[in-house]
């Protein structure tokens, strides 16, 4: 997290649930009036508690019985939380509401259906205080540039009905207050924050978006067909418009109505776009221009220079106890990705990736510095599994991440203070090298546990090419080149059994006494002496670098 440049207010509980409430969220007990700022979104996790920044609105995943909650709320008023979010339905019981109260925990309760995932990125997005902020941000009205949620309410009090602002691919950016009014798709679209893909589809087929896009004025929108549940409402019509920054659309905005607008109300409709625009480009100009700081602020910790520690600072980060991550991406085996579609997926990761640490630890933060995301995971200095602790949490974000590609994680080492970012660094670029060459053959990986393996890429690095294979090892190669034999093979699986002729007869399917001829003609072609040990390492590490050097290197 950046350290503000100017110090805005952050948006308090109230709000959060003037923006989401009764749609998403609503009040189960408490006094929410007395968290006039939320100092960020955390994941409560009942193995592990999290550290909390001061006012942290806490998410209480899997949180159901009425005294754990009590017993939660206790605890997180005696670590400054403003809030706690459990699952919907709750009725609280004297003892939750006593905790509430004397704690000064809110506690809210979150719509059955709806994404804790989605929650989060919507109130990080209410709540973020940006280091990129200053006094002379534009504001547009008395709106702050890039509020789309407040852009979304005064349309909605413009036209006396609800509106949703989605993007190009017809995921929710924000909405307005009045949702409760609408029909199933569009709480389908707030709970899951992204239109439904049959409506969408239907809106296709009917060629709605094609009309949008033709015109810059509203298209009128019928109702999409009955679900035939007679316990629905019946969707209702709406009012639609391309929201365009030249030739360029951006997205769309929807309107509940029950007819077609008049003249002015699409006049009306046709200005609030542009103004909707101008949030979206700011929005966007301004996560590009908070991507750079924070990255060009990551590069500078990571580097334990002069300046790393008032880097660290700014980034939000203490002088402790850190592991540095290493993500990027590459190629599958059966995607083969054009450069401009790697850069894109690597950008998409990185974001995942920076709040997902975030939201294991409050002070972590990751950025994009050039085709690696690098992150800094604060850890306690008491932990003494702080590095496989690290790698289960890498471990655990590539299971919940979804891409056609193969994302790659190296681990560094646990850096006692900030001054040893820079190690840890180099351990996860090298641990990353090695799962880039898939000689690993794993996703995820520690230094410690792959260190051999760096070793031999460095060492392939400082023999020049055209010196590998030689010797003994050389001769085997040409000969197998010359005869179409596969001596070779039969020496590395030898060294590789550690001389058991049993095993490594097994694992190339010959018997054994065909493997010993094998063998025997191995060492006559070669000249080497099996029974000499300094010949047995030359010849594995000749035949270990070849492998490397065989296997692509992304």
């Amino acid at each position: 997290m950046l350290v503000p440049v100017t110090s805005l207010p952050r948006a308090g509980l109230g709000r959060v649930l003037e923006e989401l409430g009764t749609t998403l969220l609503d009040v189960v007990c408490g006094d929410v009036e007395l968290a006039h700022d939320i100092g960020g979104v955390v994941i409560y996790d009942t193995l592990d508690e999290p550290e909390l920044p001061r006012n942290a609105l806490v998410m209480g995943v899997g949180l159901h019985d009425l005294a754990d909650i009590a017993r939660v709320v206790t605890r997180l008023g005696q670590r400054d939380a403003a809030g706690l979010v459990v699952r919907a339905p709750v009725v609280p019981d004297e003892r939750l509401v006593a905790a509430a109260r004397a704690s000064g925990v809110a506690v809210l309760a979150f719509a059955r259906g709806a994404s804790w995932t989605h929650l989060t990125g919507m109130l990080r997005t209410l709540t973020a205080e940006s280091g990129l902020y200053n006094t002379d941000a534009p504001t547009f009205g008395r709106i702050r540039s890039g509020d789309l949620f407040a852009v979304a309410n005064a349309i909605a009090a413009l036209l006396d009905a609800p509106v949703t602002i989605e993007d190009r691919n017809s995921r929710l950016l924000a909405f307005s207050s009045r949702q409760e009014e609408v029909d199933p798709s569009r709480v389908q679209t707030i709970l899951g924050r992204q239109v439904p893909e049959q409506y969408t589809r239907i809106l296709e087929e009917r060629g709605v978006f094609q009309a949008m896009y033709r015109s810059d004025r509203p298209v009128f929108v019928a109702p999409l067909p009955e679900t035939g549940d007679t316990l629905q409402p019946p969707e209702m019509p709406r009012a639609a418009i391309a929201v365009r920054a030249g030739d360029e659309i951006l997205g769309t905005i929807w309107v509940v109505v029950p007819e077609p607008l008049s003249e002015e109300r699409s006049q009306a409709l046709y200005e609030a776009s542009k103004l909707v625009a101008m949030h979206m480009v700011w929005q966007r100009a301004d996560a590009d221009m908070e991507r750079r700081l924070r990255a060009e602020l990551l590069s500078t910790a990571l580097e334990s220079a002069p300046g790393s520690l008032d880097a660290v600072r700014r980034l939000g980060l203490k002088d402790e106890p850190a592991v540095v991550l290493a993500l990027t991406v590459v190629g599958s085996t059966t995607e083969h990705p054009l450069p401009a579609q790697l850069a894109t997926e690597r950008k998409r990761l990185a974001d995942a990736f920076a709040m997902h640490l975030s939201a294991v630890h409050p002070r972590a933060t990751a950025a994009l510095i050039g085709d690696v995301a690098y992150g800094i995971l604060p850890l306690p200095q008491n932990r003494q599994d702080a590095e496989e602790r690290a790698v289960w949490i890498a471990t655990e974000f590539l299971a919940r991440v979804g891409s056609r590609l193969r994302p790659l994680v190296g681990v560094g080492q646990l850096a006692k203070d900030s001054s040893a970012l820079a190690r840890s660094r180099s351990g996860a670029e090298r641990a990353l090298r090695v799962l880039r060459s898939g000689i690993a053959g794993q996703q995820v990986a520690l230094l410690d546990d792959v260190h051999v393996e760096a070793l031999l890429l460095e060492l392939a690095d400082l023999v020049p090419r055209g010196d590998i294979p030689s010797g003994s090892v050389a001769r085997i190669v040409a000969y197998d080149k010359e005869q179409q034999t596969s001596l070779v093979e039969t020496l590395r699986t030898w060294l590789d059994a550690f001389g058991d002729v049993a095993v490594a007869s097994a694992t190339m399917f010959v018997h054994p006494n065909t493997f010993r001829y094998r063998l025997r003609r191995a060492a006559e072609v070669g000249r080497i002496d099996l029974k000499d040990p300094n010949a047995r390492l030359s010849a594995m590490l000749q035949l270990r670098l070849m492998s490397i050097r065989s296997a692509p290197d992304d």
